[in-house]
């Protein structure tokens, strides 16, 4: 067995026919002054917590970074931000009733100590020029100060990515290949659309720099991060375009980080064969999988292949949107007649996702993407589209969209 088909292996095992959505999202833990809680503070708030929810504990470093507390785990990310992902679920209702019983939890505690969860695309005090992200400190976990040594000399904004963005993610299932592709196009072709709904400023007016847009800050820096990592996939439209190119390119890319039996060491521009062959772990089959999941962790493309797609397109915003943002794929990706629906919706467009972002990160909703129509325009579309899609009882949750999100984080 070569490299390559370990990884096509290991995402073959995540086809699926059951439907299901799941949700992260990342939270900012600030106090008035805009300072963010102290990780040696955080680490224990989660060893307590976790220890009383009867959670298993992560540990990293010699750290506790999160826990597994079965429908849903909390972690901490590269400069204390709050992630909590959620375990997959067909229901939407479920997914909310999830991430209220955490909020129930920690708002209570970080209150008590004068914080609170915020949810934006960029720390606010970066936004607003106030804080430099180079003086957010990252956490004591060796991959993100290994990240942060490469992608500090790979792009503009490695800084701004590791210590001072935020998102929320939402995973959908795919039943085999074939239906892979055809949700990784579809994705990829209405991503500059999700990213502009899902856009969550302090400032309507703020920008990175004087010369880049004022929409999509989150994104803009994403996409100048790390060109072997980061953006749209590279050669998604192109016939051969399956599992195996995939893991091509991820064993063609440097890998920076190689997480390997507990032990993190910086690679640098080294690619994974050039370190370490998963062919030669099939002996030890965990070891295997570990690497495996580490290499497809060290690439973010908008669309993540995993065992599942996750979009990666949206900034972190409150729950209401969030789930509203959830109901808007699953109407538009989740059953025949929906997929299909979307793909008439975009015949005939002259798809040219990269420069619809960049038209969308200059004028907004005003920007002219795809058949000549406006974003606001498309973003009505998919709505539409989506509510036809969903049960009945799940179309309210399309509501959330009209939230921009800045004044209530709950």
């Amino acid at each position: 067995m070569t490299d390559r088909e370990v990884i096509v292996n290991y995402i073959k095992e995540g086809e699926t026919d059951r439907q299901r959505i799941g949700l992260e999202l990342e939270h900012f833990i600030l106090n008035e002054m805009e300072e963010g809680i102290e990780f040696d503070v955080l680490s224990n708030l989660i060893q307590r917590t976790g220890s009383e929810l009867g959670a298993k504990l992560s540990v990293a470093d010699g750290h506790v970074v999160g826990y597994d507390a079965g429908d849903h785990t909390v972690s901490v990310e590269p400069s204390c931000q709050f992630e909590v992902s959620i375990a997959p679920y067909s229901s939407l209702k479920k997914i909310e009733e999830v991430y209220r019983r955490f909020r129930a939890t920690w708002d209570p505690i970080f209150t008590g100590l004068g914080f609170r969860l915020v949810t934006r695309g960029l720390h606010p005090g970066v936004e607003a020029g106030r804080i430099r992200p180079e003086d957010l400190p990252l956490i004591p976990k060796n991959r993100y100060y290994c990240m942060d040594r490469y992608f500090v000399n790979s792009g503009r904004y490695g800084r701004y990515m590791m210590r001072a963005s935020a998102s929320t993610q939402v995973s959908l299932d795919y039943e085999s290949e074939e239906d892979m592709v055809r949700k990784l196009r579809l994705l990829t072709i209405i991503s500059p659309i999700l990213m502009l709904m899902m856009e969550n400023k302090s400032d309507p007016d703020s920008r990175l720099d004087r010369d880049g847009g004022k929409h999509l800050l989150r994104t803009q820096i994403w996409e100048d991060l790390d060109p072997d990592r980061t953006g749209f996939f590279p050669g998604a439209f192109h016939g051969q375009f399956g599992y195996d190119a995939y893991a091509d390119l991820l064993l063609s890319r440097p890998l920076v980080v190689l997480t390997d039996s507990g032990t993190t060491t910086y690679a640098e521009r080294k690619t994974l064969p050039e370190l370490l062959s998963l062919s030669s772990l099939k002996e030890d089959p965990k070891r295997q999988k570990e690497v495996t999941e580490h290499l497809l962790s060290m690439f973010f493309h908008h669309i993540r292949l995993k065992r599942y797609l996750e979009v990666r397109v949206a900034d972190s915003v409150p729950i209401g949107k969030a789930l509203g943002y959830a109901a808007l794929l699953k109407g538009l990706f989740y059953g025949e007649g929906n997929q299909k629906g979307l793909e008439h919706l975009l015949a005939g467009c002259l798809i040219d996702a990269e420069e619809a972002v960049f038209r969308a990160e200059i004028q907004g909703e005003n920007a002219v993407i795809y058949s000549g129509k406006r974003i606001k325009a498309w973003v009505g579309d998919l709505i539409r589209l989506a509510e036809a899609g969903l049960p009945e009882e799940e179309k309210n949750y399309l509501s959330g969209l009209r939230n921009d999100g800045r004044d209530n984080d709950v």
